[in-house]
């Protein structure tokens, strides 16, 4: 992911300017279906979450820069199901055309009590990637570490804006299941997973950062190696 579609720490794409009375949880009845496409999507076999992401990561730059949130959801859906050959471009274009022609068609009706089961207790309580792994950690909290600064082809979650930086550890959570490998195709596998603390002024530099604000950043351990140790110079 070294494109368009990693926008942290990115300049000149505008401020983030909330709602004062609270934005509403969809802006369109087609995103209420788009959002339940993940779960279900994810339930059948489609895809898992990384490959979700990376389902995304395929939008053309223009388009992924002008399109709503949840029609970044739509194309991934219709991705991967076109990946698993459930219909191809031509029979999507032509069953939207036909919704296109007759806007009071109805809609397929499928009723499937263990889906719509899953589907309430996902939205009630999450759906973890922890994957337990008896591998032991690397690193500890308090270690300073600093993230590798290569630019990988495929996804991956190692934002650009902390590639070479150097941060310390604060927390450690276990193990999670490793973005990089099962996105890009390799079999699932598990790797810690930690909190890297950094200063405003490593990640932009001292004449940019604010010297009161930290950012936290969750990484993978292939991410990270042990950073040089500090020295200090006599007067």
């Amino acid at each position: 992911m070294n494109g368009v579609h990693d926008l942290g720490g990115t300049d000149g794409v505008g401020p983030v300017v909330p709602d004062k009375d609270g934005e509403p949880v969809f802006f369109a009845d087609w995103e209420r279906a788009a959002l339940l496409m993940f779960p279900a999507g994810a339930k059948a076999g489609l895809f898992q979450l990384d490959q979700f992401r990376y389902g995304i990561e395929q939008m053309a730059a223009s388009e992924y820069l002008t399109t709503p949130y949840y029609e970044h959801w739509a194309h991934t859906v219709s991705h991967h199901a076109q990946r698993n050959g459930l219909f191809d471009e031509d029979e999507l274009n032509e069953r939207a055309q036909y919704y296109l022609e007759h806007p009071d068609a109805k809609l397929p009706d499928r009723k499937d009590p263990e889906l719509i089961e899953f589907l309430d207790t996902v939205f009630k309580t999450g759906a973890s990637c922890r994957l337990p792994s008896d591998a032991p950690a690397h690193f500890s909290v308090g270690d300073r570490v600093v993230v590798a600064s290569d630019s990988p082809t495929g996804h991956t979650r190692r934002a650009g804006y902390v590639r070479g930086r150097v941060g310390t550890i604060t927390l450690a959570h276990g193990t999670f299941v490793y973005p990089d490998g099962v996105a890009n195709g390799a079999e699932e596998t598990a790797e810690h997973v930690y909190t890297v603390q950094f200063t405003a002024q490593e990640l932009w530099g001292e004449a940019i950062g604010d010297p009161n604000v930290t950012v936290c950043f969750d990484v993978w351990e292939p991410y990270i190696t042990l950073a040089p140790a500090l020295t200090t110079q006599g007067v």
